[in-house]
């Protein structure tokens, strides 16, 4: 896993040119999304493509830890990039260990203790700075350091005591599927236990079938299949999702019984699983994930959120960063059952999408304290104000006198002297209290409307700024 341009399919071609026992022994493609790679040592490491992170995120989702071990590509030219830090994100909420590729040594501006350093600041501590994560670095492009990288996995799963049972039905997860106009459902799996062999009746999701074809990752068929081997299937009457479990069952009887139950199920959950603020309000943790324009507004929205957690009820952030709320936000929305939270940033299109078929929940909003008080609504730390909001100014110069006259522009709505007005800055309410004066030039005014300027003083209070707000209501 790793940001675009970092290395990623870089390391894999230096591992498959290289360490791949190619031809009739093994080997690797690019169109089977499960990689099995054979060493000249007798060992071989099956590698995962997770492309924006669906696969991975969706396994989670159903409870199936499929990685054992997380690899996690940095180029040391670079930083560590928002989507290094959301794949991180996603192996830390999977429990699945992490090795950090340290790649582009060979670059001249490489500086990999700048990415440790950053890393550190993540707590995220790398063995060679007393931490407990291991690291490599590793030239991708010459070759640098990678027998040791894979050095390194091995020890880690020798470590982890990774086994499996042959003796018994093949099961694991489904990687992708598609329909093959010439073929039929085409479904790539990966084993994880038992042993899977041609004419098995297999159960994955909703949808079953009796196995006709099994090929393995360089096209050649098969008869039976062992654990941690990617395969290809023909036989399902319908192309499962990815991160689905898959079960071998003894006859087609109870495959069929199996998948029109989960069928059933399935639509009973799509049914009840809209997950939204107001139906959680009996919540003991209650995840989100924070969107926002700028880190400064991530952490402003991040600590007062978390400060609303009491001791029987708390506010768990999972996931935050800047930019746009992306279909991998709400997959691992979906995956870890939270809120996404939006703070002045926009939903791209695919991800309105899956968010409407999945019932997931995306709250977007444009001021903090309107984030602050639906969620203190929902930990009813706070009885419900009804609020009119009548209008709200900019303030685009102010004047100095006794007391401080703010010149405003009337933006929305209408201001009316003598009404309750909140001060909002960066989208932060920092002062509520009372509209003192109101004028129209040198006159003294009701009411000024949108599109108007005007001077406004606000009682007790001097403190202005040019792009303040202020928000008259009632």
């Amino acid at each position: 896993m790793g940001h675009v341009d970092h290395g990623k399919t870089s390391l894999l071609d230096y591992i498959r040119k290289t360490n791949v026992i190619a031809g009739e022994c093994g080997g690797i493609t690019q169109h089977i999304g499960a990689y099995n790679v054979k060493f000249k040592k007798g060992n071989s490491i099956t590698f995962l493509d997770t492309p924006g992170h669906e696969a991975f995120t969706s396994m989670r989702a159903r409870g199936t830890k499929i990685t054992d071990i997380v690899v996690v590509v940095i180029a040391t030219d670079d930083d560590v990039m928002p989507q290094t830090k959301e794949a991180i994100s996603h192996a830390q909420l999977a429990g699945v260990p992490i090795i950090f590729a340290l790649n582009k040594i060979d670059k001249i501006n490489s500086n990999p203790d700048k990415i440790r350093r950053q890393l550190s600041d993540m707590n995220l501590l790398l063995e060679e700075w007393g931490g407990k994560y291991k690291s490599q670095e590793i030239s991708a492009k010459l070759g640098k350091g990678i027998d040791k990288l894979l050095e390194k996995i091995l020890l880690e799963a020798e470590i982890l005591n990774l086994k499996a049972n042959t003796n018994k039905p093949a099961a694991g997860t489904v990687i992708e599927a598609f329909l093959d106009k010439g073929r039929g459902y085409c479904t790539t799996i990966l084993i994880q236990e038992g042993t899977l062999k041609l004419g098995d009746y297999v159960v994955a999701g909703t949808f079953h079938g009796k196995i006709k074809v099994i090929l393995d990752d360089i096209g050649n068929n098969i008869k039976k299949v062992l654990p941690s081997k990617p395969v290809k299937i023909l036989g399902l009457n319908g192309a499962p999702t990815s991160g689905e479990i898959f079960k071998v069952f003894k006859n087609e009887k109870e495959a069929k019984q199996l998948a029109s139950i989960r069928s059933n199920l399935k639509k009973e959950q799509n049914i009840r699983s809209s997950i939204t603020l107001e139906k959680r309000g009996d919540f003991k943790e209650l995840k989100l994930i924070i969107k926002g324009d700028m880190d400064g507004s991530v952490e402003a929205i991040t600590d007062s959120l978390e400060k609303l957690s009491t001791d029987s009820r708390i506010i768990n952030i999972i996931y935050k960063n800047i930019g746009l709320i992306t279909e991998s936000d709400v997959l691992l929305a979906k995956a870890s059952n939270a809120i996404i939270v939006g703070f002045n940033v926009k939903c791209t299109l695919k991800a309105k999408m899956i968010a409407t078929k999945n019932n997931l929940e995306i709250r977007l909003y444009h001021i903090i304290y309107d984030i602050i008080n639906d969620f203190k609504k929902s930990l009813n730390v706070i009885k419900e104000k009804k609020v009119t909001v009548i209008g709200n100014a900019e303030i685009i110069n102010f004047f100095k006198r006794k007391q401080t006259i703010a010149g405003c522009l009337i933006i929305n709505g209408k201001i009316i002297r003598n009404s309750k007005i909140r001060l909002i800055r960066d989208g932060v309410v920092i002062y509520t209290g009372e509209l003192n004066s109101l004028k129209r030039f040198k006159d003294d005014v009701k009411e000024v409307n949108k599109g108007y300027e005007c001077g406004i003083i606000i009682k007790d209070y001097n403190d202005f700024k040019i792009g303040d707000i202020i928000e008259c209501y009632l």
